[in-house]
């Protein structure tokens, strides 16, 4: 059997990418990681800065590997972006490499155009401005952002150190419509563990940054669209012909 290559790109501390991209791909592709340059010292932003200065040179580490598509992992510094400049230095890198290129912002865009989502709800575990530059990006991108549920974990806001666990707590009480699209921005969040809890009994699609990277890489990776869709809740038929929860 013929498997797949994806380059993947994702930041210094990022504890999730991997593991998580690692269950998605599965045996259909292979995942080869660079991570971006430690920036120690400066601020948040500057940081997140020194990342979108850093990915045209960061298509290069990955030297004469064949690669069927090639990811960058990491949502947040995305944000200091429009989508329409997302989208163009995507392209860009797809020409200057030959080998499809998207970021993860890119990845959840089509990913939400492929199940034709037009309102969602976002999580964020982000700070609160950056959190409001997440917002406008998807509105900007044409979505209707219907809420937005502000995740922390115990010590402040960091997508590193939220648990499932926080997730849950968080988002749980949220009174989210049964029909709502989630979107989880953040490729650092450990998002597998609660996908279930969060679907079980309703017609809610969850889309995180790491399910999205995964659909798109492999995607370009097959050739074809992998499934990617709402699969809506039905309530088991008794054995009287009566419907039971």
């Amino acid at each position: 059997m013929s498997r797949g290559r994806i380059g993947v790109i994702v930041a210094p501390a990022n504890p999730s990418a991997e593991p998580e991209l690692t269950r998605l791909l599965g045996s259909r592709a292979d995942m080869h990681v660079a991570r971006l340059p430690v920036r120690p010292g400066p601020s948040l932003a500057d940081r997140l800065d020194s990342y979108n200065a850093a990915l045209p040179a960061m298509v290069d580490v990955f030297g004469g590997l064949r690669l069927n598509a090639m990811v960058m992992a990491c949502s947040e510094p995305r944000y200091l972006l429009g989508p329409d400049e997302d989208r163009e230095q995507c392209a860009e890198l797809t020409a200057a490499t030959g080998v499809p290129f998207a970021t993860a912002t890119l990845a959840m865009r089509e990913a939400m155009e492929h199940v034709m989502a037009t309102d969602i709800v976002l999580v964020s575990p982000y700070q609160p401005w950056i959190t409001d530059l997440a917002e406008r990006f998807w509105k900007s991108s044409g979505l209707t952002v219907t809420q937005v549920v502000q995740v922390r974990a115990c010590d402040g806001y960091s997508s590193y150190a939220v648990t499932p666990a926080d997730l849950l707590s968080q988002v749980d009480p949220a009174e989210l419509p049964e029909d709502a699209v989630l979107l989880f921005t953040g490729t650092g969040l450990p998002t597998l563990p609660v996908l279930r809890r969060l679907t079980s009994g309703s017609d809610r699609l969850v889309l995180t940054s790491n399910l999205c990277v995964a659909w798109w890489a492999l995607s370009r990776a097959v050739g074809r669209h992998v499934t990617l869709s709402r699969v809506p809740h039905r309530r088991r038929v008794t054995a009287q012909g009566g419907r039971s929860a």
